[in-house]
């Protein structure tokens, strides 16, 4: 296992520690254990290290143009699928994850190294930029740094970050663009270039019908599409699938959960604009989650005790009364800053459920006269239901996070009763709405009816757990919450 470079001054050496959680945290994507994450990290540090510095020895002393290249943290991570690439080809791909390897031996991962007007507009756009305007982008975009450490960071004024950062949003816009031009593409996917570029520029304008079937079915102008719409939210989305490749939206994921980590608990967090939210709001907000947690292990605590035995009645003895144990206590609540407005701890159904026309804590009949309810003696414990009623074994919340002229983004969180070693969750939308993007899961649609299926990396579910993933779509005239949602073929609760 290499040695990790000797930093050759203290801003170099500032600058390892920052690279090494990216590099490490994808490494641990790209593998299937702690031990070979921390092996693939170092050698592909190592790597990435050498690579970083022999360009910039090469751009002292040359003479000319700057060769093209990609900024620290990017450049590091490309090491490590470069150095995955070698695991599998030397033999040592059993330390690899699988999914990971079945992509490396198929033509998407050639993308990436093949012909440099055949890779990823992302890649070539952000490889394109000067350096440190391509590490303000990806840092914010990507690394999910509030923008006041990313000013500090990059030697900007705090108070300009912003203006700053849209320019250069703008800069890599126009390099996507002309790479994109340069394209080596077919009769039809020319005669979309300047439509394309048209509609992207706009948040109101309109994707007509024909360019939105061509998005659907082309590869190339759909990543050309991501990256050339400033608007909508789907930047950082193409910019890590664009130059990372395999586990982009999962690195992507990861990296949002440590800076939220990083800020730590009770601060207010940095919107996607790097403006700070209202205190009040977040406080509020983390009351919320705390008391939508605490739903979640009051019904649980609910569901135990109903499955206590709590003697034997007179009737239990001889059999009159048949044994039921059937929870009615909904699984839990989300426990996630999705919730809607309306939402509250109450909501969530500790023990309601009665048998349909007898009211809690009466006695049900048997067979061979048994007392009224009147006199009954030992009524039935309350809380529990007859053995035909069930409860949703999930519940779904669904939040619209931002909508303009036709598109919206939202995201879909669904919490279980069951523990899940995967999941498919679907339902449909009411006015013709249609899924363009979706992260945190592979998406299918079918006329109205959308399934979005886990990833491998969010698979497994623990009960009482949830799941959650978000998605971009389009709409016309009207955009109504959508129905009918369900969990593995089974209905849920929407919330």
């Amino acid at each position: 296992m290499p040695d990790l470079p000797t930093p050759q001054d203290a801003a170099e050496a500032a600058l390892f520690s920052e690279c090494w959680d990216a590099v490490l945290s994808y490494a641990d994507l790209c593998t299937s254990g702690s031990t070979a994450a921390n092996q693939l990290a170092r050698e592909a540090f190592a790597l990435g290290i050498r690579e970083a510095r022999a360009a910039e020895e090469s751009t002292r002393h040359g003479a000319g143009r700057r060769a093209s290249r990609l900024p620290r943290i990017p450049l590091l991570l490309t090491a490590v699928r470069t150095t995955a690439a070698a695991w599998e080809a030397v033999g040592q791909g059993h330390k690899l994850d699988p999914d990971l390897r079945l992509w490396l031996n198929s033509g998407k991962a050639a993308r990436y190294t093949g012909p440099p007007l055949r890779r990823p507009i992302a890649l070539r756009g952000l490889r394109d930029m000067q350096e440190p305007d391509a590490a303000l982008l990806w840092l914010a975009e990507v690394e999910a740094l509030p923008l006041r450490a990313v000013a500090r960071r990059q030697g900007l004024d705090p108070a300009a970050a912003m203006e700053e950062l849209n320019q250069v949003r703008g800069l890599f816009r126009d390099r996507c663009h002309r790479n994109h031009l340069d394209t080596p593409m077919d009769a039809e996917c020319r005669s979309y270039v300047r439509l394309l570029d048209a509609v992207t520029r706009s948040p109101v304008a309109e994707t007509p019908e024909d360019l939105s079937r061509h998005l659907a079915t082309c590869v190339e102008c759909a990543e050309a599409a991501a990256c050339l719409r400033l608007h909508g939210g789907g930047l950082p989305a193409a910019l890590a699938q664009g130059v990372i490749g395999w586990g982009g939206l999962a690195y992507l994921e990861r990296r949002r959960r440590a800076a939220e980590v990083r800020m730590g608990a009770g601060r207010p967090v940095p919107d996607r604009d790097g403006e700070w939210g209202d205190p009040a709001a977040n406080k509020a907000r983390t009351l919320r989650n705390g008391l939508l947690v605490a739903a979640v292990l009051v019904s649980a605590l609910a569901l135990a005790v109903s499955l206590m035995p709590f003697g034997e009645s007179d009737d239990s003895a001889q059999g009159g009364l048949p044994t039921d144990s059937t929870p009615v206590a909904g699984a839990g609540s989300p426990a996630g800053p999705s919730a809607g407005p309306g939402t509250s701890p109450s909501s969530t159904d500790t023990g309601t459920g009665t048998p349909s026309g007898t009211p809690s804590g009466s006695a049900k009949p048997s067979g061979g006269g048994t007392p009224s309810a009147t006199t009954r003696t030992d009524p039935e414990p309350q809380g529990t239901s007859s053995s035909t009623e069930r409860t949703a074994a999930c519940e779904v919340v669904y939040d619209l996070v931002n909508q303009w002229p036709d598109g919206f983004q939202a995201t879909v969180t669904v919490t279980t009763a069951e523990a899940l070693d995967s999941w498919r969750v679907a339902w449909s939308f009411r006015d013709g709405q249609r899924v363009d993007q979706m992260w945190d899961a592979a998406v299918a649609q079918d006329g109205p009816r959308v399934t979005a299926s886990a990833a491998d990396y969010n698979k497994d579910v623990p009960a009482a757990g949830s799941l959650s993933f978000g998605f971009l779509a389009s709409w016309q005239n009207k955009n109504t919450a959508p129905y009918a949602f369900s969990l593995n073929g089974e209905a849920c609760t929407l919330s």
